[in-house]
């Protein structure tokens, strides 16, 4: 008659699904970025089906972590963060947030894009294209081959 292993005893060959250890423990902006993807708001939505099929070749992920904050969506190529301003924006603390929010972005080098919910429930094509023209704009000037040559020690 075969018993079952003692506690703490029995294969430790590794296994398919998972196993014994330390459970995982996430940064707590990823957890929020998990628990908002499920619950975005139906601009958002709208607006992450137009960007997810990665219109213009542009890939964008959506409630992405970048610092301690989250943003709405994200193009990693060209650095661009996408909020979607609703009427919880319209109070004094939120944009108080925003501007030391936005503050942090351009300082870390990203570019800021807020829209309007109300934009998206209009016209969600639009700024759909409107963003993935911004995302596909360079983030720093490239000069023409006919323009002037570079200044000293700049290539």
């Amino acid at each position: 008659m075969a018993y079952p292993p003692l506690q703490g005893e029995g294969d430790r060959s590794p296994q398919a699904s998972g196993g014994g250890g330390v459970p995982r423990t996430l940064r707590p902006e990823v957890a929020r970025a998990r628990s908002l993807r499920r619950s975005m708001t139906l601009p958002e939505v709208m607006l992450w089906q137009r960007l997810r099929g990665q219109p213009g070749g542009i890939r964008f992920r959506r409630q992405h972590p970048i610092g301690t904050y989250i943003a709405d969506f994200y193009c990693a190529r060209a650095r661009l963060v996408v909020e979607v301003d609703g009427h919880i924006h319209a109070g004094a603390s939120a944009r108080m947030h925003d501007r030391g929010r936005d503050q942090f972005m351009r300082e870390n080098g990203f570019r800021v894009v807020r829209v309007s919910a109300a934009d998206v429930l209009r016209d969600v094509e639009a700024v759909a294209a409107s963003i993935v023209a911004q995302a596909a704009r360079p983030l720093h000037h490239q000069p023409s081959a006919d323009g002037p040559p570079p200044r000293t020690g700049e290539d």
